[in-house]
């Protein structure tokens, strides 16, 4: 399967163009022939280091989808996030809600090619490396980027979210 041959993999593409990537590096997309649902395996996949992984992870904030890029190197505190964002309670999202939000399953959500923007959080750990990886909306699925690129295509706010 090529990176193209798939809808949601597209719509990445598409939105990756529209929101000023690079066209070179949303070239370099990657289909794996293993899923890679998790950043060890991502990172073991590519040769690089897990913090290097962007995890794509949605959570619930008081019932609104919330999109957190986080460093595969650690977990979102959600007591940190809820008060960054000024919400009551945020949780990690079930199956259905993620793919709701994002038209994308657990394990492949990419952080763009949503039927609708989503509030996003980009963790500013992801900062200290030259280039990152993120899911490119299915689990066999990857593309490099930059934290300013991932910042500016996502419409996301750098913050400490472990």
């Amino acid at each position: 399967m090529t990176a193209a041959a798939h809808r949601n993999v597209e719509l990445v593409l598409a939105a990756l163009a529209a929101g000023g990537a690079d066209p070179a590096r949303a070239a370099r997309m990657q289909v794996l022939p293993d899923a890679v649902t998790t950043a060890a395996a991502a990172a073991a996949a590519l040769g690089v280091e897990v913090g290097q992984i962007a995890n794509s992870l949605v959570f619930a904030a008081d019932g609104e989808p919330l999109l957190v890029m986080t460093s595969g190197a650690h977990r979102v505190d959600t007591t940190k996030v809820a008060a960054l964002i000024g919400a009551g309670k945020v949780r990690r999202a079930d199956p259905e809600f993620v793919r709701a939000a994002t038209g994308q399953t657990i394990g492949g959500v990419a952080p763009v090619g949503h039927p609708a923007p989503l509030r996003t959080l980009v963790d500013r750990t992801l900062e200290r490396y030259d280039e990152i990886w993120a899911a490119g909306g299915i689990a066999h699925a990857v593309f490099p980027t930059t934290f300013t690129e991932l910042v500016a295509v996502t419409g996301g706010v750098p913050a400490d979210v472990a």
